[in-house]
């Protein structure tokens, strides 16, 4: 199964949005730069979401398009319902599907399968939301390693913590003690260098 372009592309753009929720409108030209995505496919896309109410759109020079709410308040199924439609792996479990369209219903084994797919999917997706998704975003992006001088990568390492096997830390090495916050100052750590 595959996740359409729709929801992909759509979903890309409204964490851009989220990212600058709260400092004015951005225009879809800068998503589609940052984002390496089609303009006229986000033009498409951006339409959908407006008329859902999932985002408000702002004309003129300093125009562009923001989030209608706060990103905590928007869900990843919020996006992918407007922009794609239901989240559905087979027809037969569609909210749309009518009882006895299929010849095979009472005797098909893979539907409570599918069922119980599309259950965990939608709750997955409604679960997350678009603050959620640019927090971890940032939380990757401060771990990722970082290129260095001399041909080598830094990870948020000590040196003292280099006890693992052919460079890999330990298990534990990167585990939070209960009450630490990702990226708090408790978190942070000198870094090591690994030559590539």
């Amino acid at each position: 199964m595959r996740v359409s372009s729709k929801a992909h592309y759509g979903l890309r753009m409204m964490t851009e949005l989220a990212k600058a929720y709260g400092s004015g409108p951005m225009s879809l030209a800068e998503v589609a730069r940052i984002e390496s995505l089609p303009l006229a496919y986000l033009e498409q896309l951006a339409g959908a979401l407006r008329r859902g109410g999932l985002v408000d759109s702002t004309r003129g020079v300093h125009g562009g398009y923001v989030l209608s709410k706060p990103p905590a308040e928007i869900s990843v199924l919020d996006v992918v319902a407007l922009v794609d439609g239901e989240v559905a792996p087979v027809e037969c479990v569609a909210h749309g599907y009518e009882s006895g369209s299929c010849v095979r219903e009472g005797e098909c084994a893979s539907r409570p399968l599918w069922r119980r797919l599309k259950q965990s999917i939608d709750a997955v997706l409604s679960a997350t939301t678009l603050e959620e998704l640019v927090a971890d975003h940032a939380l990757v992006a401060a771990f990722a390693p970082e290129p260095a001088q001399g041909g080598t990568l830094s990870f948020g390492r000590t040196p003292a913590a280099n006890d693992g096997v052919g460079g890999v830390p330990p298990s534990g090495a990167r585990q939070r003690t209960e009450g630490q916050q990702p990226g708090s100052a408790e978190n942070t750590t000198e870094h090591e260098a690994v030559h590539v």
